[in-house]
C-alpha cells in the first residue's frame, strides 16, 4: 500500500478548516511522518491513524507550523509502547531545537528514538540513507533557516513474466536462482523478465525557487510542495523564501511529476480553486488541491501492470 495522509494544509497561522502541517507516506513497510506541526496526534486521531506503525519522522526545518506537534508525537510512542525503532531526521543546524522538542515535557520516555540529523553535503555527494522502501535523499533548500526537502525513490528491479519461465521449464528454486545469479544455463534474466522501475516521492517545503526544488522533484510520481501564495504576491513570496501555485505547477511540468499535490496555504486566501487555475496554466498532469484528512494514493507505475 503507497497512500499519502494529509494530516494539515496551513501555512505559518492555522484556520478553522486548516490544520497546521502534517503528512503521513505509507510506502509497502515503511510508514513516514513528515513534518508535524501542532495538532497533528489529534489530526491522526481524526483520520483513524495510530502512531504505532511510523517507522520514520522527517522534519524539512524548525519553524513552528512545521515541528511544533514532534513532542506529542514523541510522547505518544512511548505511551503506547511503539517497539520498533523510530529514526528521526531533521536539519543538524537544529539539533538544539530538536533536543528542547524532545524533551518539551516531563513524560515517561520508553521509545527507542534514534536521531540521524540531515547533515551538508560531504565530498560533493548529498546527504542520504536506505531505508527498506528505497534511497531517502535530502536537499537544502532556500528558506530563512536551515531548511531540507525529502525525495525518496525505490530502486530498479525486474518483474518475472510466468509465460516465459513456464516455455523454458524454470520454476520453483530455479526462479530465485535466476534472480540472484542473472543466468541459468543458457537462459539469461533479462529474457525471462521486464523493467519495473523504481518509483519516486517529493516532499518540498518553505523554499524560493531554487535549482535543489527541481532535483528533488525529477520524475517524482507524486510531488507534495508548497504552495503558500497566489501569482499577485509572488514578490512577497520570493522575499520569504516561498513558492507560489504557478511556480509549483511550472516546476511539475519540468521535472517530468505525474501527481501534483499543492500544499500549505496562506491564510489569506479564501478560494482554493485559485490555486488550482494558477497551477493548471502551467501543468496539465495530474493535480491534487490538498484539504486535511485527504488521501491519496501514489500512482500506479506507468506503462507497467501493478
Amino acid at each position: 500500500m503507497r497512500e499519502l495522509t494529509v494530516l494539515g494544509t496551513a501555512s505559518q497561522v492555522p484556520t478553522r478548516h486548516r490544520n497546521h502541517n502534517g503528512y503521513l507516506l505509507r510506502w509497502d513497510d515503511e510508514v513516514l511522518l513528515f513534518d508535524p506541526g501542532e495538532g497533528t496526534q489529534r489530526q491522526m486521531l481524526m483520520a483513524g491513524l495510530a502512531v504505532t506503525p511510523i517507522t520514520r519522522i522527517c522534519i524539512t526545518h524548525f519553524h513552528g507550523d512545521h515541528s511544533l506537534g514532534l513532542p506529542g508525537i514523541i510522547q505518544r510512542i512511548s505511551l503506547d509502547k511503539v517497539s520498533h525503532p523510530v529514526t528521526v531526521h531533521y536539519p543538524a543546524g537544529g539539533h538544539d531545537f530538536f533536543e528542547r522538542l524532545r524533551h518539551a515535557t516531563s513524560f515517561w520516555d520508553n521509545s527507542d528514538l534514534r536521531p540521524e540529523p540531515v547533515r551538508p553535503r560531504l565530498l560533493g555527494r548529498p546527504w542520504s540513507v536506505e531505508t527498506s522502501a528505497g534511497r531517502l535523499t535530502a536537499l537544502p533548500l532556500r528558506h530563512s533557516i536551515d531548511t531540507y526537502g525529502y525525495r525518496l525513490v525505490e530502486p530498479d528491479r525486474r518483474r518475472m513474466l510466468p509465460e516465459r519461465l513456464s516455455a523454458r521449464g524454470i520454476a520453483g528454486p530455479a526462479i530465485g536462482e535466476l534472480q540472484r545469479s542473472g543466468r541459468l544455463g543458457t537462459v539469461t534474466l533479462d529474457e525471462v523478465s521486464a523493467p519495473r522501475p523504481g518509483q519516486r516521492f517529493a516532499f518540498v517545503m518553505d523554499t524560493g525557487l531554487c535549482d535543489n526544488v527541481f532535483a528533488l522533484a525529477e520524475g517524482a510520481d507524486l510531488l507534495v510542495i508548497e504552495s503558500t501564495f497566489l501569482a499577485e504576491d509572488a514578490d512577497l513570496a520570493a522575499y520569504v523564501g516561498h513558492l507560489t501555485a504557478e511556480q509549483a505547477g511550472s516546476v511539475a511540468r519540468q521535472s517530468g511529476v505525474r501527481r501534483l499535490v499543492l500544499t500549505h496555504f496562506s491564510q489569506r486566501y479564501q478560494d482554493a480553486t485559485q490555486f488550482l487555475d494558477e497551477a493548471r496554466a502551467q501543468f496539465e498532469g495530474d493535480i491534487v488541491v490538498a484539504e486535511d484528512l485527504m488521501r491519496i494514493g501514489v500512482p500506479a507505475r506507468a506503462g507497467v501492470p501493478a
